[in-house]
């Protein structure tokens, strides 16, 4: 019945139809993005405090999601993936990696930014160190916790008929139609749950209470340049929040459906197919951070104006130049 009411050929060639635009859509903008941030967050790593690593470490987590999208645009055009199966696991599990590995980055860089306008003395050299660990420990503990993801699908049989579709039993299947193991429905829901808890609610309440915190930094009197830091640091938790809430909110609506639905835990044919329609659309939307993120370096960040109006030297070079003339001249006007 649950094969019948949802795995057909139209479902299978909108869903295909849906991936291939979007995925498309986004890769060079993506792609010329990331690489850009990574160019310029390399300069001023070691110069500055403002969340420099956490946003390179984004930047490296969204790069390596856009450079997945060109096979993953091959097998939603051709309806076929001819790479093996291991590499189909490879890329389907860092999928989940780097989205996650974005939403980890994403709250360090709301959290530094929020530390630095309410306690700003307190970021020291050994913390700037601190940061490298943190994201070591971050992506460690993405990769673990998205381990489930693969080790539900099933390695066994990946002929295109476990999924109802009319195609030959040559054609290999993958990504989010790889059949999933049989699960019991407690089961589901505590792994649900604490998907939905660890990777989502807890980040988000975090991103938006530094938010919160921030703006509240704004109502407290102090120095013009403060102020203006403080409105800078406001615009990127703010951006952070953005992404979350456009990007990654849909997506954990529906992520918890789909689930239920591949486990076969939803019986209901209409209520089936309206979540199979939408899920692969907040998919999407999810992927579409990669390509907003740069933009949220470009407009929140110092260190971009700086760097690419100046992309010859960083400013504190420069500076140190001009120091180190001035210097010269007083000496040679003693001798």
């Amino acid at each position: 019945m649950n094969e019948s009411c949802n795995n057909t050929d139209e479902l299978r060639t909108y869903q295909h139809h849906v991936y291939a635009v979007v995925y498309s859509v986004i890769l060079a903008p993506g792609l010329l993005g990331n690489v850009l941030a990574l160019w310029v967050f390399r300069v001023y790593v070691r110069e500055t405090k403002k969340a420099v690593v956490f946003m390179m470490n984004l930047a490296v987590a969204d790069l390596l999601q856009v450079l997945s999208l060109p096979l993953r645009i091959y097998y939603y055009l051709n309806n076929t993936w001819p790479f093996g199966h291991p590499l189909c696991m490879i890329c389907f599990y860092l999928k989940y990696v780097n989205m996650y590995a974005s939403i980890y980055f994403l709250v360090c860089v709301s959290v530094r930014r929020c530390e630095l306008i309410i306690r700003p003395l307190r970021y020291n050299s050994s913390k700037r160190k601190g940061d490298f660990f943190i994201c070591a420990l971050g992506w460690l503990f993405v990769c673990l916790a998205c381990l489930p993801f693969p080790l539900l699908r099933n390695n066994s049989s990946n002929q295109s008929h476990t999924t109802g579709s009319s195609l030959s039993s040559q054609d290999l299947v993958c990504f989010s139609e790889l059949p999933m193991r049989p699960v019991s429905t407690p089961a589901a829901w505590i792994l649900l749950i604490i998907a939905e808890l660890v990777g989502f609610i807890i980040p988000l309440v975090l991103v938006l209470a530094c938010a919160c915190l921030t703006a509240g930094s704004l109502r407290e009197l102090g120095a013009i340049h403060d102020r203006g830091e403080k409105r800078r640091a406001l615009r990127m938790v703010l951006s952070c929040a953005v992404v979350f809430l456009l990007c990654f909110a849909p997506y954990h609506i529906t992520m918890p459906l789909d689930f239920l639905v591949k486990a076969n835990a939803l019986r209901n044919c209409a209520l089936r197919g309206l979540i199979l329609q939408s899920h692969p659309v907040t998919l999407c939307l999810a992927s579409l951070n990669c390509s907003l993120d740069p933009l949220m370096y470009y407009f929140t960040t110092d260190e971009f104006w700086r760097r690419l109006s100046k992309p010859e030297i960083p400013e504190s070079m420069t500076f140190s130049r001009r120091l180190s003339c001035i210097t010269g001249r007083e000496e040679a006007e003693d001798d």
